[in-house]
């Protein structure tokens, strides 16, 4: 592997070795020119010193990414501040909903209704005869089209159409449920 990056570097010219060492140079010295304004403003911003450092980081690690078009760019200062303010923004978002989540009870939620209904949809489908049973687990839990159902049972597309609408108009006699 060694010898393979000596290949490569000999391959390079003397400028491009000396344009990457000059845009590795030029990135330290913007990092240490902003690095503690930046850290100030989002320590300001965040109340936090841990999160400003790590928004911080960040910010600087995505600009390290991008700083061939960034240093070339009108101003890569705004852009640092901009994508540390966006980082900022997108962690608050993120912490607002995983506290929405733990925080908000769920209101109207039985998971024995839920269970229940599963058992009443499992024993009407239990009345059902097997090919209009096949036919309504094909169409409607699988979800696939008439046709592709129709070649897994080996019969014609409209018969599945056909047996899938008896089973539904008998399973909504047997739940009582409108086919809506």
């Amino acid at each position: 592997m060694a010898r393979m990056d000596e290949s490569v570097a000999t391959l390079l010219d003397p400028v491009e070795r000396d344009r990457e060492r000059l845009a590795v140079t030029d990135f330290e010295a913007f990092f240490r020119e902003h690095h503690e304004r930046l850290f100030r403003a989002l320590w300001l911003l965040v109340h936090d010193r841990q999160e400003a450092e790590e928004v911080s980081q960040e910010a600087f690690l995505r600009i390290w990414e991008r700083w061939g078009r960034v240093s070339a760019g009108a101003d890569p200062v705004a852009y640092l501040y901009r994508t540390s303010m966006n980082l900022w923004r997108s962690r608050l978002r993120r912490a607002k909903l995983a506290a929405r989540k733990v925080l908000s009870p769920q209101l109207g939620h039985d998971e024995l209704a839920d269970v229940e209904g599963r058992d009443a949809v499992v024993r009407a489908l239990a009345t059902l005869p097997p090919r209009q049973r096949a036919a309504i687990v094909l169409v409607h839990v699988l979800d696939l089209t008439s046709e592709r159902a129709a070649k897994v049972l080996a019969i014609r597309p409209v018969t599945v159409r056909v047996l899938a609408a008896r089973a539904r108009a008998t399973l909504a006699n047997e739940i009582g449920v409108n086919d809506d």
